[in-house]
């Protein structure tokens, strides 16, 4: 079976084809195995000596987050986030990254079944766009997985069902945290309310350190109708983590059941219109003097409370 060459060429006209490294010299008994491999190849090496071509746009600025989000794409960045997107079912569209990363994850480039467009630049010319302290010289584009409904993510996954829903988190750095702390914790499904930022924002996704390539996202145009939907169609019990009079200790809430813990700002909190909708305010302990902790530390603690109950009621591997 004559072997087909994936090329583009770089700005000088010449092109690297690119094989899977288990195809050179095949013998009779890899064969097989390697028909199966075929479709499951780097695309094309390009080597990128102008960060000014179209295609590179998503990678050189921060501040085309909406309009990223509106085109289904997102960006990815540093080698923990990029390595995790690599391992995962999301599509990748296009990774940018030096010579000495290319070494590094080419096996998992190979292991991709979409074909991915790989660009190689020269470390200083990686180091020229904005965020190599994050990004460390390894990006990728990949496409925002389709969106799913509150009905999809209760029937995804099998009770008791742990879901958090963000009100007014508008800033997007905070929302990762939040995720990477879902995850840790053993939320299955994230609902991001009208008020909040996006998951899939640059600086969301980087903060998350790739935890929501693990999350089922539901954007909700009404986070407070969505939360009745819960409550009065899949019997969830939504409770409100709130600093108010009336709020009742997180140690005194049962977290076993199937669930959805509501995170607000540290402004306002949770708004009233989405309070209303929660069959319980629960706060956490604390010393007086402090009003609240920052959500990403709010959340990694109420959260933990919630996946320790869990794990002391359910059977091995059931918690998370």
């Amino acid at each position: 079976m004559a072997e087909q060459n994936h090329t583009i060429p770089d700005e000088k006209g010449e092109v690297r084809p690119v094989f899977s490294s288990a195809r050179k010299k095949a013998g009779p008994q890899q064969h097989a195995g390697n028909r199966r491999r075929e479709r499951r190849m780097i695309a094309s090496i390009t080597n990128v000596s102008d960060l000014s071509a179209p295609p590179l746009a998503p990678y050189l600025t921060l501040r085309r987050n909406e309009e990223q989000n509106r085109a289904g794409i997102f960006v990815a960045e540093g080698n923990k986030v990029v390595m995790r997107l690599l391992a995962s079912e999301i599509e990748i569209i296009s990774i940018l990254l030096t010579e000495t990363w290319l070494e590094q994850c080419q096996e998992e480039l190979e292991r991709r079944r979409e074909p991915v467009a790989v660009c190689c630049a020269p470390t200083d010319m990686v180091k020229s766009i904005v965020g190599f302290n994050y990004h460390q010289g390894i990006m990728a584009v990949a496409r925002i997985p389709e969106r799913i409904s509150i009905h999809e993510a209760c029937v995804r996954h099998s009770g008791p069902r742990l879901f958090v829903a963000l009100d007014f988190i508008s800033n997007s750095e905070n929302g990762g945290v939040v995720l990477r702390n879902c995850v840790a914790c053993g939320v299955q499904t994230v609902i991001a309310g009208e008020t909040s930022a996006d998951p899939w924002l640059r600086r969301s996704v980087r903060n998350s350190m790739g935890a929501v390539f693990r999350l089922s996202v539901v954007r909700s145009e009404n986070l407070a109708q969505t939360l009745h939907t819960l409550r009065n169609q899949y019997g969830f019990t939504v409770i409100a983590a709130h600093v108010r009079p009336w709020s009742v200790s997180m140690h005194n809430v049962d977290f076993t059941r199937d669930c959805c813990i509501v995170l607000g700002n540290e402004q306002q909190g949770v708004s009233d219109g989405v309070a209303a909708q929660c069959d319980k305010i629960a706060a956490i302990p604390m010393h007086d003097g402090v009003d609240s902790f920052n959500v990403g530390c709010a959340s990694a603690i109420m959260l933990y409370e919630a996946s320790k109950q869990r794990r002391s009621v359910l059977p091995s591997g059931d918690a998370t």
